[in-house]
This record gives structure tokens, sequence and C-alpha cells, in this order.
């Protein structure tokens, strides 16, 4: 039987979804102490080997001259960054596989964020089974997003709505913590209570530490957004904040690693300390591979149309819009507009004049003219626009509208 052949822009969108759903699951792994969610980034692992190979080879001989070869030079750059997210995301669920130690404090803080990534098996008796995604309607009941499902060994990355879940299905969802008992209960899986909070005396060393691990994993995310942002936008004003955040995510690792040490002296046994420096480090990795991607940007030359290409039509894609004066969004706060469940897009960023918010919280009210840069399903990016207020045709809201060339 003849495999499919895969296209550079088809492998160049998977190695991406995947890429991103590794990381998701990783610091999910650490959440929730979850050794079957690390175990599905191993998994995860062999399979974007795989296809960063596959895209490899493919570069290598599609390049028949140096002009196609400084072409696909990108190509493969780009290849390389997410394969360190990767292997980084595969370092932060290694943590957990090898027990390398996990303050409670740490867990006890990053169940508090606003979104959380879960993993949930439907099981024989479950209310999930038979019924297409868009009629389970599991946003508005549950306020969880599925972004990808297992199915025996095949996956399916970013569901459309007319997917049918199956008995056996692994779903994976990423929305509000309170919304996972819910799918929990709809696949016929046990709940659970959430651990009581830790009776452990504040010890401030060792909470300033994990501070910094939160702030280190959140300047991890909004990294790589921004990189993708600048790359498909064509905006080296973004690419240029990445080097910011970049040289922040140094500056909060350094600050880190003396505060775990101090910290050391407050424990029992300081190696349960272990974990917070190898999170970190994967952190501060995929930061450095969000920097590297940008490179692309800021050369003279244009990356090569497959690049944006694959940006575009990846499952997850980043958009922006303007908030219009007048518009729903002018002076309401983030919280009020609900964004994320009426649209499907998270926001990433705002620019305000020359200065960026990065990661907003749900206070931050909006005002006209401010620009927001969000990730989500392609389906959203019309919605949030109208959300907006942004009425620029279509072409002229700052998408780079690749060429039709392609390499094969």
């Amino acid at each position: 039987m003849e495999m499919e052949r895969r296209t550079v822009k088809d492998l160049l969108v998977m190695a991406k979804d995947v890429a991103e759903l590794m990381v998701d699951l990783a610091y999910a792994s650490v959440f929730f102490d979850d050794e079957d969610l690390a175990r599905e980034v191993f998994r995860l692992e062999d399979r974007i080997s795989a296809v960063i190979n596959e895209l490899r080879m493919i570069c290598l001989i599609a390049a028949r001259s140096r002009e196609d070869a400084e072409g696909l030079a990108g190509v493969l750059a780009l290849a390389s960054s997410i394969e360190t997210i990767a292997d980084s995301a595969e370092e932060i669920a290694r943590v957990v596989v090898k027990d390398l130690g996990v303050p409670r404090q740490l867990r006890d803080d990053l169940r508090h964020a606003e979104e959380v990534v879960a993993r949930v098996k439907v099981q024989p008796e479950n209310r999930l089974e038979g019924q297409e995604l868009r009629d389970l309607a599991l946003p508005a009941h549950t306020g969880m997003w599925v972004i990808a499902i297992r199915r025996d060994i095949q996956w399916i990355f970013g569901p459309g709505g007319e997917e049918i879940l199956q008995e056996g299905d692994v779903v994976f969802l990423q929305g509000p913590p309170e919304g996972v008992n819910r799918v929990r209960e709809l696949a016929g899986v046990e709940t659970v209570e959430d651990a009581p909070p830790s009776d452990i005396p504040p010890l401030s060393k060792l909470d300033r530490a994990v501070d910094l691990v939160v702030e280190l994993k959140n300047t991890s995310e909004i990294a790589v957004g921004l990189a993708y942002s600048a790359i498909l936008l064509r905006d080296r004003k973004l690419a240029s904040e990445v080097s910011v955040i970049e040289e922040a995510s140094d500056n909060l690792y350094n600050e880190l690693e003396g505060w775990v040490l101090r910290a050391a002296a407050e424990v029992a046994d300081p190696d349960d300390l272990r974990g917070l420096i190898h999170i970190s480090l994967a952190s501060e990795r995929i930061v450095d591979a969000a920097k590297s991607m940008t490179r692309l940007i800021e050369s003279d030359e244009l990356p090569h149309p497959i690049i944006a290409q694959a940006l575009a039509e990846a499952d997850e894609i980043v958009v922006e819009a303007i908030v219009g004066s007048g518009s729903e969004c002018d002076g309401k706060a983030l919280r009020e507009l609900r964004i994320h469940t009426r649209t499907g897009m998270e926001v990433l960023a705002i620019q305000r004049g020359a200065r960026w918010v990065y990661r907003p919280r749900s206070t931050r009210k909006l005002e006209a003219e401010d620009r927001l840069l969000a990730i989500g399903p392609e389906e959203g990016a019309e919605r949030l626009r109208a959300l907006c207020g942004d009425l620029r045709p279509e072409g002229e809201e700052g998408w780079y509208e690749p060429e039709d060339d392609e390499v094969n």
C-alpha cells in the first residue's frame, strides 16, 4: 500500500500542532502529577521526530539549486526550533515520570491558573459517544474545548465540529479547572476532588522560587505565540518584542537559581527542588527556540512562502484585531467580554501605542485602537474581529497572504 505523500507545508503544520500540544500536556502533567499525561508527551515525541526527519529529507531532495537551498534553509531553521520546543516539553514531562521532585506549593499555584489541560478517556458508560462535537457543545456546557483526540494510535489534532467521539477515545481538553469534572462525568469517568490546600507553613524563599517557575512557564508560552505572530504578520517590531522576552527569561532563570539555592535550607530534602530547575530550564529553552524563529524575518530576505502558509493553516492560528471606537470591546474588561468562550480565541497580547501587555489579566479593560494578538481555531478569527469592530476588508487586516507556489 502506497503511503500518503505529504508536502513540506503539511509537515510543518503537523510539527507545529504536535509541539504545541506536547507543551500543554507536559505542563499539565506537572500540575496534576499525572504520569499518564506525561507518557502522552513521550508518544508525541516519537511522532514529531518522524515528521521532522521526513521534512528534512524532502527539503534536501527539493534543493536543486543554490536559490532553492537558500529558500529552504528557513524552513529547516523553523523545523529545528519546533523540534527544540518538543524536546523541551519532553524534559518537563520527564520531571513527573522520574519523580524528580516538585514542591506542593508549585502545584497549588498552578492549579489556580485560568486555564488547564485535561486528559479524559471515554468509558463504556458515557454521554459523549456517537455525537458530533458541535452537538455536544462542550464549550457552552463545560467551558472546555477539545484540542486533540487519540483514537488507538491515531491522533486527531484540532478536531472539527463534525468529529464523532467513540468509546475508548482519549480526549484532550483545555479550559477552566472547574470544567474538568464536568467533562469527566459526561465521559463516564469518576470525578476527582481538588487536593486540599497545603498545610505546610509558607516558606518565603521557596514561594519566590515557585513564583518564578510559574512566570517562566507563562513567558515561554507567550514567546512562542508572539514568534509565530511575527513570522505570519512579517512584523519586525513584534520580533524585537520576542527578543525582549528572551532576555527577560534569561534573567528570570538566573534569579530562580539563586532562590532555589536559598530555599534548600528551608526544606526537609533539597532533592525535592530538582524539578523546579528542570522545568525552568526547559521553559527557558522554549523561549530561546521562539527567539530563533524570529531570525526568519530579521534579515532583508522574506521567509519562504511555505512557512507563512503552514502557520496560517495550522489547527491554531495567530490573528490580530483592532478594537474599534464604540465597539462592544471598547471600554470593557476581558472578563466581561468572555472572548475565549464566544470566539475560541485566547488573547496573547495587547498593544497600546508602543507598549505591549503580554498575557493580559482578565481585569484589563480594552480601549479603541488597541491591537489584540490572539491564538485559536481559524473559524474564531472572524468572530474576534466582529466582536472588536474591526471592519478592515479581507487582506488588509495584517495577515500575510502567501503566494500560490508550494514546495512538494
